[in-house]
């Protein structure tokens, strides 16, 4: 297992090879897979990752508790509108997310990466790049691999938890992840996809976790929205190239320091934050009435 960046890069360049196809060597020496079951089992991954980002699409779907939901629906049909500011790319990958989130809160079947409460960003990044840049599912099995090695660095050295470092952890890791996977995605240098995913930490660093009646649905469910854009615009920045005056490795240190002076209320406890507000207690109440 590789415990950094820099650990990670030393060897891509050692040995003539990319992230992923170190990430692809571990997979196989660690769970004693070939090639062919790795790729297998990335496979099965991302078609539930496909399913999870695109059924809120074409349905509107509800929360099992009705709080939160039809949002994916609404944004995608914006999306094809014409009318968005920011344009049908966003707009899509924020659908996707938000579809990825509403499965989730409806007790669908989706994939953690890293987390149920960020499982949007992943699926929705790799959805979009597929659909907007043609690549092969093969292209995109190798991206999931790169973002798994930026997940586990961060996982290693700091958290993917929210309740130990708030939503900076969950939604940053994924966001990083993702950012990573189309700098790949689009032939980027190693260094640039790990600039990718420092910028994304580096952009939500000190996001507490404030689930709404302890549920992970609101905020969780923009979080994911806004974490997709976040990694699309981390990895235009990288692919620009701009670069990351404070490396991956310290950032993924900072952004563990940070969780750790969280106060409890701003880390899942559905304490503190837009959990806190007036209208939050409300609900909670009117939930625990049901």
């Amino acid at each position: 297992m590789y415990t950094s960046a820099s650990s990670m890069m030393d060897a891509c360049k050692e040995q003539n090879k990319k992230i992923y196809e170190l990430q692809l060597q571990e997979e196989m020496e660690a769970e004693e897979l070939s090639k062919e079951d790795v790729y297998e089992y990335l496979r099965k991954t991302y078609e539930i990752m496909k399913k999870s980002a695109t059924a809120g699409l074409e349905t509107p779907i509800m929360s099992m508790s009705g709080m939160t939901g039809k949002n994916a629906f609404k944004v995608n049909e914006y999306a094809e509108s014409g009318n968005s500011v920011s344009g049908s790319l966003i707009n899509k990958a924020m659908a996707r997310a938000l579809s990825t989130s509403e499965i989730n809160a409806s007790m669908g079947r989706i994939v953690a990466a890293p987390t149920a409460g960020a499982s949007g960003i992943l699926p929705a990044t790799l959805v979009t790049m597929q659909e907007e840049f043609n690549h092969t599912d093969e292209e995109i099995f190798n991206a999931l691999l790169t973002a798994s090695a930026v997940g586990e660095i961060i996982a290693v050295n700091a958290t993917i938890s929210g309740a130990e470092g708030g939503c900076q952890a969950e939604c940053g890791a994924a966001a990083a992840m993702a950012a990573a996977a189309i700098v790949e995605l689009k032939g980027g240098s190693i260094e640039q996809i790990f600039t990718s995913a420092s910028f994304a930490l580096k952009n939500i660093m000190g996001l507490i976790c404030d689930p709404v009646c302890g549920l992970v649905e609101y905020p969780c469910n923009l979080r994911n929205a806004s974490g997709v854009v976040n990694a699309i615009i981390s990895a235009d920045l990288a692919l620009a190239g701009v670069e990351a005056l404070i490396p991956f490795d310290e950032t993924v240190g900072a952004m563990g320091n940070v969780g750790k002076e969280l106060p409890v209320a701003l880390k899942e406890t559905a304490i503190g934050g837009i959990a806190g507000t007036e209208t939050a207690q409300r609900l909670y109440e009117e939930f625990l009435d049901k």
